[in-house]
């Protein structure tokens, strides 16, 4: 199956500020990928080149096989959803909807008006007047109701209660399974969203720092837990992902998950406690600079 989105050595600067670093990675066709990051990894400078909104400084980019930026065709195959979207302030949310279906192929009229009646909003309302939560709301409607082969959300849920949100995610998902299409969703709430992703991007000051299925995500990392010297030693000399001292003598690492069955059983049986890290724990631990986060400020002074 080709790609639906390929990037190769992709780089955007601007100034002296390098904010997509040498990035390469394909986005397979009919799957949704989250894309995760802390503020200024460069998740939305990634998300406007594959939209075409911005022209690469080195590398490449191509959406379909094609270069997106200034492209009609690519632009006719995707939707671009975030909190800045602009709604023409003459017409009223009913009329947007409308005039919306026009552009687009794919466009189900009847279900945009359904979940618009749903999420309780007045089609006479106009889009400039909205609370932040309720225009959030009215994008993601549109976002959803296009059905673009290529839809790229962008933090939608902004202003959203944790009600809607959980309702967005579920729209989204049972649309998808009925019509499949390449979806990327960039969100700081990974432990919401993590239930519809099957592929997780971890982007870290412009680079890839992690490229896998969810499941492989959940299987990456392993804590460990217990008298210091005994997790040491059985951590031996593997990366630490995370470092955190609980009390005088016990000590929790996160590493890498390559230990054996056989292995985990015998620090379980030196009083070693193995656990599952969750995912959205993982991410910040790879994206910090100091091992032991902010207990580093404190143990310093």
């Amino acid at each position: 199956m080709r790609a639906a989105v390929e990037c190769s050595g992709l780089t955007k600067a601007f100034g002296s500020t390098v904010a997509i670093d040498n990035l390469s990675f394909k986005l397979p066709a009919n799957k949704i990928t989250g894309l995760i990051g802390r503020n200024g990894a460069g998740k939305t400078t990634l998300l406007k080149l594959i939209a075409g909104y911005l022209a690469p400084t080195g590398g490449s980019v191509k959406v379909f096989s094609e270069n997106p930026f200034n492209n009609v065709r690519v632009s006719a195959n995707l939707i671009f959803v975030d909190d800045k979207m602009t709604m023409p302030q003459s017409l009223n949310l009913g009329e947007i909807l409308e005039a919306v279906g026009g552009f687009y192929e794919n466009w189900d009229h009847r279900l945009a008006r359904g979940l618009l009646e749903y999420f309780n909003l007045n089609p006479r309302q106009h889009h400039h007047n909205l609370s932040k939560g309720m225009k959030s709301t009215f994008n993601m409607i549109v976002g959803i109701a296009a059905r673009c082969p290529l839809t790229i959300f962008d933090e939608p849920t902004v202003g959203m209660d944790a009600a809607v949100r959980k309702d967005f995610y579920r729209a989204l998902l049972k649309d998808f399974l009925q019509h499949p299409r390449t979806v990327f969703f960039s969100s700081h709430l990974l432990n919401e969203i993590s239930e519809i992703l099957d592929d997780i991007l971890l982007l870290d000051q412009g680079r890839c720092r992690l490229y896998m299925t969810k499941d492989a995500v959940k299987e990456f990392a392993v804590g460990l837990q217990g008298k210091e010297e005994a997790v040491a030693a059985i951590a031996g000399g593997s990366e630490i992902f995370y470092r955190k001292k609980l009390g005088p003598e016990n000590l929790y690492l996160v590493v890498p998950n390559r230990f054996s069955e056989e292995e985990l059983l015998a620090a379980r049986r030196k009083g070693v406690e193995v656990s599952a890290v969750p995912a959205e724990d993982l991410c910040v631990y790879l994206t910090a600079k100091h091992k032991g986060g902010i207990d580093d400020v404190f143990d310093r002074n």
